[in-house]
């Protein structure tokens, strides 16, 4: 139970690892508020932490909009108290060669994966570092900073700017109390790791071949690395962009 009272709050906590990451931070005594875009898929993810015996709220929110940002963090903070974890981990893929990557696709991405970064920290910082200091973690990804992929130049781009965001954040706020790190995960066991009509075991026998660890991360897997970016058994890791993919960018 290494978060009993503590608030944390999940963006892109509909679904996949952001379910998962819910489902485990209230496991260990977090509240937790889960955030994103649509409101059946948060009250599902509501209804996961509940059944196995913990708590969450959910609150629907663009990441890309400020002002449901602001509310966003305002009101987990009048509901709750306070805010001591976040896990910004709302991101969108789009596939397609430099030249053929549409204008509207490029502007989503930068909007969600990259901006949508900062205005949760923005604001989560603000509050933290007012309150004495809190835990932020970021989902990057293994495809960005760390490794290339032919037809992926836009998602490459915000996610590689993600994990220098991250740096940066933790540089300027690390005096504030406020300590902040990056997850980078390699191929999961969700959608987004689906190529188009692509099915769960063509994905395996793809991985098979091509992963060092012939497989792809669960969500578990991932989950575990950012509980322990939460926790303070990594009160020294600042400014980490944690890699957990596997081999993949070995």
């Amino acid at each position: 139970m290494e978060f009993v009272d503590q608030v944390a709050l999940v963006t892109g906590g509909g679904s996949g690892i952001g379910r998962a990451a819910a489902v485990a931070l209230a496991a260990q005594g977090a509240t937790v508020v889960v955030a994103g875009r649509r409101a059946a898929s948060l009250d599902e993810t509501v209804a996961a932490v509940e059944a196995a015996g913990g708590t969450a709220y959910a609150h629907r929110a663009d990441v890309t909009v400020a002002d449901e940002v602001a509310d966003l963090i305002s009101a987990t903070v009048t509901r709750h108290g306070r805010l001591d974890i976040a896990f910004n981990n709302a991101g969108i893929l789009a596939a397609a060669p430099l030249a053929d990557l549409d204008p509207v696709d490029w502007d989503r991405l930068v909007a969600v994966n990259l901006t949508g970064v900062f205005l949760a920290m923005k604001h989560e910082i603000a509050h933290m570092r007012s309150a004495g200091g809190g835990v932020i973690v970021n989902t990057a990804s293994n495809i960005g900073a760390h490794q290339r992929r032919a037809g992926m130049a836009g998602y490459v781009a915000t996610k590689a700017a993600v994990s220098a965001l991250t740096r940066g954040a933790a540089l300027d706020h690390i005096g504030d109390g406020v300590r902040i790190n990056a997850i980078s995960p390699g191929p999961t066991e969700t959608t987004m790791s689906l190529r188009p009509g692509e099915s769960e075991a063509d994905r395996a026998r793809r991985l098979a071949e091509v992963n060092p660890s012939g497989r792809a991360a669960t969500v578990d897997e991932i989950v575990a690395a950012v509980l322990w970016l939460c926790s303070p058994r990594s009160s020294y890791v600042v400014g980490h962009d944690l890699v957990v993919d596997g081999g993949a960018t070995a």
